[in-house]
Parts: structure tokens; C-alpha cells; sequence
């Protein structure tokens, strides 16, 4: 702690300010990289096809889609879990609004968070046990008609 007073001290004393970190500067000293994989809905006799970054580990879950500026309309992120239990989300350092898809271990949607509000630190909940939870561009959950029953195709989720 004497070390930092110090230091601030002397950057005082000697005229100089330190320059402003940016939010990216941040996350790419601890950015974690994601695979990318297919993943298909099933709804209302249509298949919708989603290249998905997956979350496994614990870093990658914690990071899930901070900082990003935009998704695609065909993107997501699956935090796809070891078994099904109760879970919760939020929406800190995260700068876009999200559809958040709460999926239960047979693959069917279990609930729907629709445009989750960015930055908000309101926790999110699955509202029941689940395996795996798929965030994609806020609004495209109405724009695709998607609707808790609808069938998630995804290795992992019981579903061929």
C-alpha cells in the first residue's frame, strides 16, 4: 500500500499523468478465446442455423460477451454446463442488449429473457433447472418467433 501512495506520489510530484486504460485494453490482457461452433433451433417447423462461440470453462463464462460492440444476427454464445442446475446471469461490463435462452439437458428452451439490459448487474434467473444458457442479439428471440418448448440441437444437450 506504501509502495502505491509512493508511486502516485512521484507521478504527482513529477508532473506527469498516467494515460486513461480503455475498456478493450483491459479485456485483452485477460481475454479468453472461445471455439466456434453450429447450432440449430427447431421452431414452428423451421430450422435456424447460428454459428455459436461456446463457453466451457470457467474464464470463458465469466468474460461470456463483455465489451463486444455488436453480434450478429446469426452469432451466440453457449455457456453450456456440466449438468443441470439453477442458474443465474448478468448483464455487467456487457455493452449490447441480449436474448438470453435458458435450455434445459433434453434441449428444449426452458424460458426466454428477451433485450437484457446492458450493463445492468440484475441478476437473471433460469427459473428452474437447466444445462445450458444461449445469448444472442437482443430481439432476436420475437424477430424468430422463439418460444420456451422450442428444440435446441447442440451436442451436449441430448439432442442428435
Amino acid at each position: 500500500m506504501r509502495l502505491i501512495i509512493a508511486l502516485c506520489l512521484l507521478v504527482g510530484l513529477a508532473g506527469l499523468s498516467p494515460a486513461p486504460v480503455q475498456a478493450e485494453t483491459l479485456l485483452a490482457q485477460g481475454t479468453q478465446s472461445f471455439e466456434k461452433a453450429p447450432l440449430t433451433i427447431r421452431s414452428q417447423g423451421r430450422e435456424l442455423r447460428f454459428t455459436v462461440e461456446l463457453a466451457l470453462t470457467p474464464g470463458q463464462m465469466s468474460q461470456g460477451l463483455m465489451y463486444r460492440r455488436a453480434l450478429a444476427p446469426d452469432a451466440g454464445m453457449l455457456f453450456l454446463h456440466p449438468q443441470e442446475q439453477e442458474l443465474a446471469m448478468w448483464m455487467a461490463n456487457t455493452l449490447i442488449p441480449l436474448d438470453m435462452l435458458f435450455i434445459r439437458a433434453d434441449g428444449k428452451i426452458h424460458r426466454i429473457q428477451e433485450r437484457a439490459v446492458p450493463l445492468s448487474e440484475t441478476t437473471i434467473s433460469s427459473g428452474g433447472r437447466v444445462k445450458a444458457v444461449l445469448e444472442l442479439a437482443g430481439g432476436s428471440a420475437s424477430r424468430l418467433g422463439l418460444k420456451p418448448g422450442d428444440q435446441v440441437v447442440f451436442p451436449g444437450l441430448g439432442t442428435p
